[in-house]
């Protein structure tokens, strides 16, 4: 598929169809747990075959899990039965240690897992692309430095962290060849760590090597969606774009309408709906509400596209998805009528 003409389409299209980061609810469907879901392709492809025939969306997306390259590199990861799993600890402390850190093969941890259920999810779903999930540069090395220490660390300790970037950003590139060597789509990179730097650390820890792996992989068959979720994004968005992306994923903490505002309109925005206090933390009548409200202020921007803030909990009740589904559809039925009468 040619991506870059799908997403021109996504953002002329005036009846759009929303995409949140919809997978792990799949597990109520299926009747099992998450970490039997993310420990198994089999069931990852089928869940996200039965995701794409609920509900009608213009592409689907595996599952975001950002312990996954983290615990391939041999980071300590937590497996809770039905929680998505977590990396905890430190596996790099100091320049010495991350001199000798090993970039692994394609295959380490859960690696081959995750490359398998979206292939075999391509089997299954040939109607729409298909995107897998995969960390940013400096969210991984976040991981492997520890999340609370990597920021002083870019003042204390650079080298450091530009080591650990290095190697975290060439095992990205593998993992990513990965999923161009078997056709798929594109990739959802989640880069939230990054979004609560400055400007300027933002630029030479994260930035950086974003764009060296879009400029290594974008391409007229494979897109990459940028995924930032963080509460400081707004004021970094001058070094979001300039990751070269072209479709950008936000999550609840921005004013997405100012978003809109400073981007150009030939890159897709999408998000915000918030996964935890709307559509797992209100009832079907709240999720309309929150969806309305989101649509009025920023629908007549061509470039957006509604979403999720970040993934979707497993245990979100399906009747609050749907009904974030309907109501976006009621909305585009009702301006499409509108637009026929004036």
């Amino acid at each position: 598929m040619n991506m870059n003409a799908w997403l021109d389409q996504l953002i002329h299209n005036r009846n759009k169809t929303p995409f949140p980061l919809l997978a792990y609810p799949a597990v109520q469907m299926m009747f099992i747990s998450v970490k039997e879901l993310v420990t198994n392709p089999n069931w990852q492809a089928m869940g996200m075959r039965l995701i794409a025939d609920r509900w009608d969306m213009p592409a689907v997306a595996s599952y975001m899990d950002l312990s996954v390259e983290a615990e391939a590199f041999g980071a300590t990861c937590v497996y809770g039965e039905d929680e998505v799993p977590t990396i905890v600890g430190r596996l790099v402390s100091n320049e010495e240690e991350a001199q000798a850190l090993q970039v692994p093969e394609i295959g380490a941890g859960r690696t081959a897992i995750c490359i398998e259920g979206v292939q075999k999810s391509m089997r299954l779903i040939n109607d729409r692309p298909i995107f897998a999930n995969c960390i940013g540069p400096y969210s991984l090395a976040g991981r492997l430095l520890n999340v609370n220490d990597i920021m002083l660390m870019c003042y204390e300790d650079p080298d450091t962290v530009h080591t650990v970037l290095r190697k975290a950003t060439d095992f990205i590139k593998k993992y990513i060849a990965e999923y161009v060597k078997i056709g798929c789509d594109g990739i959802v990179l989640a880069e939230p760590l990054a979004g609560i730097l400055s400007p300027d650390l933002m630029e030479e820890f994260s930035t950086a090597y974003v764009k060296e792996i879009t400029e290594e992989f974008q391409s007229d068959s494979f897109l990459i969606i940028y995924h930032n979720c963080g509460s400081a994004v707004e004021r970094l968005l001058p070094q979001v774009l300039d990751t070269g992306c072209k479709a950008f994923h936000f999550g609840d903490h921005v004013n997405l309408k100012n978003i809109l505002e400073h981007f150009p309109s030939d890159r897709l925005v999408m998000g915000n709906i918030s996964p935890s206090s709307v559509f797992n933390g209100r009832p079907v009548k709240g999720v309309k509400s929150a969806t309305q409200k989101l649509l009025w202020e920023c629908m007549n921007y061509d470039n957006f596209l509604i979403s999720s803030g970040c993934d979707i909990p497993p245990d979100t009740e399906l009747d609050n998805i749907d009904a974030f589904f309907d109501t976006v559809k009621a909305n585009y039925y009702k301006r499409y009528l509108a637009e026929l009468i004036m």
